[in-house]
């Protein structure tokens, strides 16, 4: 026999197994809807983050409380948590079956509905069912219902109750520390980690968020930048800049066995002529004879051979 639950309403639960299948009707501008569960203790608060069972963690570390996943029926869209009742540890006793919707509020989920089935009889009629509507609409998280301990036994509690500011206010409000990424839903976190991504390849090529790579300077840059500065001469102000100077520069050499060229336009320097040089005529014209020195009066010509005498 199945249960139509209203809220605040609870049903014993024989089954030691159980599956909580949310379902809701798509359509235009209905936001998906992710189930997710919380394992309580006594106080009314998780053992540690572990205890949240969530897209990002869609199954218990113990095994016994895990996600299935969605799938496309008849009447709509579902989502599914398994719960192996009879394997929990004794120190739970509360388990939260929730509702989150991206953080878009669930006035715009058609016919949310949370049914209850005995996990062995999956295809058989559900247990109970109950039809969750949210009190004001603005609600982005439900919990609509909770499997608990009552003596050795278990049942469930038809609830129905709302937060605005979404699964991270949910599961904050049970104790998990909610990282901004996960409660932010799948997109944001994605977009999170391609960021991410960027800066690491960033910081592998060298450039740094927002920057620009570092590349090789030339030789002759390289060489400045590495000569040690000079020191301060006394007097000096420690925060007056040091000064580098670029290293001298041989002046230019001719070509091999050219004077220098002037340039274009300008005659080049004239070098130094010696002073026969410098007196000597234009082109085209004799140079001129120095005046033959007079005559020696003493000179006689040397004695004769034979060769020359008269015959």
């Amino acid at each position: 026999m199945t249960h139509a639950m209203l809220k605040g309403s609870n049903v014993p639960i024989k089954a030691t197994a159980v599956r909580a299948v949310l379902r809701w009707a798509p359509g235009q501008g209905v936001p998906d809807v992710d189930a997710s569960a919380l394992l309580l203790g006594a106080d009314g608060r998780v053992r540690s983050d572990e205890d949240f069972v969530f897209y990002n963690q869609p199954r218990h570390p113990s095994g016994k409380v895990w996600r299935l996943g969605k799938k496309r029926v008849t009447d709509g869209l579902t989502d599914t948590i398994q719960t192996d009742l009879a394997g929990l540890a004794a120190e739970v006793s509360r388990v939260l079956l929730v509702a989150s919707a991206d953080d878009v509020p669930f006035e715009q989920v058609r016919a949310l509905r949370i049914l209850l089935h005995d996990a062995a009889d999956a295809d058989g009629q559900p247990l109970a069912y109950f039809d969750v509507k949210p009190e004001t609409g603005a609600e982005t998280a439900l919990i609509c219902g909770e499997l608990y301990r009552r003596g050795d036994g278990w049942k469930f509690r038809a609830l129905g109750e709302g937060y605005s500011n979404g699964l991270v206010g949910l599961a904050t409000d049970f104790g998990i520390s909610v990282d901004e990424s996960e409660g932010a839903g799948e997109g944001e976190a994605e977009a999170g980690a391609a960021a991410r991504g960027v800066e690491a390849g960033a910081a592998a090529r060298g450039v740094e968020a927002g920057g620009a790579a570092s590349l090789p300077l030339p030789p002759e840059q390289a060489a400045v930048q590495a000569a040690p500065a000079p020191a301060q001469t006394t007097g000096q102000s420690a925060a007056q800049p040091t000064t580098v100077q670029p290293p001298p520069q041989p002046a230019p050499q001719p070509a091999y066995g050219y004077p220098p060229q002037p340039a274009y336009g300008h005659p080049g320097p004239v070098a130094a002529q010696p002073a026969a040089a410098q007196a000597g005529p234009a082109y085209g014209y004799p140079h001129p004879v120095a005046p033959a020195p007079a005559p020696d009066p003493n000179f006689r010509l040397p004695p004769q051979g034979p060769q020359f005498l008269g015959r």
